[in-house]
């Protein structure tokens, strides 16, 4: 975000950007659940050029025991970039970005799983992600969702995110690396669909108050229509798993 521009990249032309979307268009998204046969759930997305794995394990006793919560589950989400997954290849391991991801993923899904029913317990939460192409967080965020209810743990809703941001003054939906790299600003948010309870936002960049306002609208309908792919895709197991039984 706010990298110089080079002269020969154009962002937007024509009220079209840089990949022949609109302003409001998400980039495209495929959705799979149950992917993964060790894991007790898991997802797989394609956003754009994303390609995540999400797995979760548990809810099963918290070890060492003294992290244990006598009162609920802990929730422990961990995001990781793979080595190949950007251009200049990454050192593996944690860095300061994913340590920071995985936190606040970690602290929005404690906000929609009922954690009270598993005290004592651990939720662990993986998200990889093999192909980096702007927007992982969110995308890792709505791999999480589905890998959770493809688990079975109970929550309040399923949690989606989805991104907005403003490129050369315009607000936009989705940015992808472009965009991401040389525009003006970058918000994700994740919500709960049901209520439109905000679970995670924040922003690197500069907005003004109604561009801040037009760009958590644009979020919040970009989470509806991600929320809905997300449901297809835990149909489209089940009913799978129905035809063959």
């Amino acid at each position: 975000m706010g990298m110089k521009k080079p002269e020969d990249v154009v962002l937007f032309k024509d009220n079209k950007r840089i990949d022949g979307r609109k302003p409001n268009e998400i980039r495209p998204i495929k959705i799979e659940a149950g992917v993964l046969y060790r894991a007790d759930g898991s997802a797989y997305v394609e956003w754009g050029g994303n390609k995540i794995l999400a797995a979760v394990y548990g809810p099963r006793e918290a070890l060492p025991k003294h992290i244990q919560d006598p009162r609920r589950a802990i929730v422990n989400a961990r995001y990781n970039m793979a080595a190949f997954s950007v251009e200049d290849r990454k050192r593996p391991g944690p860095d300061r970005r994913s340590i920071e991801i995985s936190k606040v993923i970690s602290e929005a899904l404690e906000r929609v799983i009922l954690t009270e029913q598993f005290p004592r317990a651990a939720i662990d939460v993986n998200i990889e992600v093999l192909d980096a192409d702007a927007g992982t967080r969110c995308a890792g965020l709505t791999a999480a969702g589905v890998a959770l209810a493809d688990a079975g743990i109970p929550m309040r809703d399923i949690p989606v995110a989805c991104a907005a941001g403003k490129v050369e003054g315009k607000v936009i939906l989705d940015l992808c690396k472009e965009e991401d790299n040389y525009g003006e600003a970058d918000m994700p948010v994740a919500i709960a669909p049901l209520t439109d309870e905000i679970l995670l936002l924040q922003m690197d960049g500069h907005l003004t108050y109604d561009e801040f306002e037009k760009a958590l609208d644009l979020a919040i309908k970009g989470c509806h229509i991600v929320s809905d792919m997300q449901k297809k895709a835990l149909l489209k197991k089940y009913e799978e798993v129905l035809e063959v039984e």
